[in-house]
């Protein structure tokens, strides 16, 4: 293969996808790990999901030995995109299913990780869905795996490549990792907050363990002393069902919104650009337009999950599933909002849907729910706690999700020879 420029060519090419299957000899008894499709996820073999048999155990479709640097290529839809590395053989034998196309790099010619981030690649995922055949299952075999025409550089910057890729998915998994425990901590703070409060210093309170003096027995178990319980109607001015009116009243252009279940997530976040509008004048249901501050509660579906409007550029009323909540102190919304969505609070709420297929919670029972209610000051320190870990995950999400466009940018470019890593083996070469 010439330097430059690098040609495309088929896989077969540069890699090997007819490797070895177990002999028919096998005996019986002999013990195999076997990796299918359901144990491959976002590029990444989950060892713990490939089972221990033994040979006679084994599905007829465990035939494939896989080698550490293989490939495995899912071949059947939908998991024409279920790939993964074998970076490591963690047992002496291991085979694949039939469901996968085993791609092994030929030495000196073909870089595995290389091959892998190809397998990964837009231009890959375009050859296969149009390739793959069938009506109920469409799916691949192993010619039309070789088939695949991939940019063929020299080993060397195939190697260079696969470094480049292989320090972003590093920095993406680093990044996961991190989401990952500070959602365990958020809910960890969360359950804390909601039980135990905040003291006059902000600081959370001992827990009743080490201190059972800062705290009180009360019909939702023991809370803290400066916290009162109550029904949830003493703290309300106002609640109302959402208004109902026919389909034909939606209009894309309306200069009304309404708010649906479906526009809230299951922590009660609320995204407006989702909103259907309606064709209705909002003084026809004066009595139901939102105000900022509004606490809304989905009374049907799944039920209990509870958001707080913030406000929108035209008015808005719930829709008819959801219930509106109005309290007498704003400042206990958000402390609310947090309550009823936890594992706290959304089983009192859920233990209130009755009926038979589709359940409902009456806004009675809601209002005679009895609920902890927290000072206000104390109320919103703990809101804002949440809050802030909240924005330390929303600020590695938006981390994670630059490095995954970066990731995809540098696919598209270095995958396709559009953008050549020569360079960096040159200076590679004179340091």
């Amino acid at each position: 293969m010439s330097e430059d420029p690098a040609p495309y060519c088929a896989l077969a090419e540069i890699a090997d996808t007819n490797p070895d299957t177990l002999p028919a000899s096998t005996h019986a008894s002999d013990r195999i790990r076997y990796v299918d499709l359901s144990a491959v996820n976002e590029g990444f073999i989950e060892w713990n999901e490939v089972p221990d048999l033994r040979f006679s155990e084994a599905p007829s479709r465990a035939r494939r030995v896989v080698k550490a640097g293989d490939v495995l290529f899912g071949t059947v839809r939908p998991n024409l995109q279920s790939h993964g590395y074998v970076d490591a053989l963690r047992w002496n034998a291991v085979v694949a299913s039939t469901g996968f196309s085993v791609i092994r790099a030929k030495e000196g010619i073909s870089h595995p990780r290389y091959l892998f981030h190809c397998a990964l690649s837009e231009q890959i995922r375009l050859q296969a869905n149009r390739n793959a055949v069938g009506s109920s299952y469409p799916a691949l075999n192993d010619s039309d795996v070789r088939q695949f025409r991939v940019f063929a550089p020299v080993f060397r910057e195939q190697e260079k490549i696969a470094e480049v890729l292989d320090t972003v998915d590093t920095a993406i998994r680093q990044t996961e990792a991190i989401i990952a425990k500070l959602k365990l901590v958020k809910q960890g703070l969360l359950h804390d907050l909601l039980t135990r409060g905040i003291d006059a210093n902000g600081e959370l309170r001992s827990p009743q363990s080490h201190a059972p003096h800062l705290y009180k027995q009360s019909p939702l178990g023991r809370i803290p002393k400066e916290w009162e319980y109550k029904p949830f109607g003493e703290l309300c001015e106002s609640s109302a069902f959402g208004p109902r009116f026919p389909s034909d009243a939606y209009d894309e252009n309306g200069p009304l919104a309404t708010l649906r279940t479906t526009d809230m997530d299951d922590e009660g976040n609320i995204s407006l650009s989702t909103m259907p509008r309606a064709a209705i004048t909002p003084s026809t249901f004066a009595d139901h337009l939102l105000r900022p501050g509004d606490i809304v509660i989905s009374r049907s579906g799944t039920c209990g999950v509870t958001g707080v409007f913030t406000g929108h550029d035209i008015p808005v009323v719930p829709g008819a599933f959801l219930i509106r909540f109005r309290l007498r102190d704003p400042r206990l919304n958000a402390f609310y909002r947090r309550y009823f969505n936890s594992a706290l609070g959304r089983p009192l709420l859920a233990r209130l849907a009755v009926g038979g297929v589709q359940k409902n919670i009456k806004g009675s029972d809601v209002l005679n729910l009895v609920v902890p209610t927290p000072p206000p000051a104390e109320a919103v320190g703990i809101a804002e706690r949440i809050e802030a870990s909240e924005r330390d995950i929303d600020l590695n999400l938006r981390v994670q999700a630059k490095l995954n466009r970066e990731k995809s940018g540098l696919m598209d470019d270095l995958l396709t020879g559009r953008v050549r890593v020569t360079p960096l083996l040159e200076a590679a070469a004179t340091s």
